[in-house]
């Protein structure tokens, strides 16, 4: 579990605005995993200390997706493609509880994680009707990359996001748009001329 932000750009297809290319950052995004069982710190005090507690490993990246979205008429919407992660940082926090009091500590392990990730995004949500348009998505990615170094088990990333995106450039290039329409639909009549007086 854990909080996301970031920022999106849907870049719509001019000859068919419902297919678009759905794109941008998740800034520091988590991964990793919790229950890992306790391993050597290789120093006995340590050791001594979190023997019989947990470890929860917490990765995190810069998730960048592009993806491919159809959005139906019903404000429906399906993407997927693929999503590339760079490493942010990532340490392993040990937990020990001991008399009714947490004790922590936190080891990087930065250097036993692959600096890229990458895998397949595939989600579904809803665009609202509400002011500029705020959208629910539920989505999933499946890792296709490793996570650790070396010769261990392979381990892959998998995470279930679900986001609320508000469009914040949508409403003033609507209105934008709305005042060029206005330009080039309007229509300058000429003055009328003053009758001529006759004799």
């Amino acid at each position: 579990m854990g909080f996301n932000l970031g920022f999106y750009f849907d870049i719509r297809s001019k000859k068919n605005p419902a297919w678009m290319i759905n794109t941008g950052v998740i800034v520091k995004s988590p991964m990793g995993a919790h229950g890992i069982p306790v391993y050597s710190l290789n120093d006995e005090n340590l050791d001594n200390t979190f023997a019989g507690g947990s470890v929860n490993r917490e990765i995190r990246y810069f998730n960048v997706p592009i993806l491919i979205k159809y959005q139906f008429k019903n404000n429906i919407y399906l993407k997927t493609g693929p999503q590339f992660g760079l490493l942010a940082k990532a340490f392993d926090e040990f937990i020990k509880e001991v008399d009714k009091d947490n004790v922590v500590y936190k080891k990087n392990i930065r250097d036993q994680i692959r600096v890229i990730d990458a895998g397949v995004a595939l989600g579904a949500g809803y665009h609202m009707n509400v002011g500029n348009g705020l959208n629910i998505t539920l989505q999933y990615y499946y890792g296709l990359v490793p996570v650790m170094k070396g010769d261990g088990p392979n381990v892959y990333n998998r995470s279930l996001y679900l986001t609320a995106g508000i469009p914040i450039g949508k409403g003033k290039a609507a209105q934008k748009r709305a005042e060029k329409e206005k330009e080039l639909n309007k229509i300058i009549l000429p003055e009328d001329e003053e009758p001529k007086k006759s004799n």
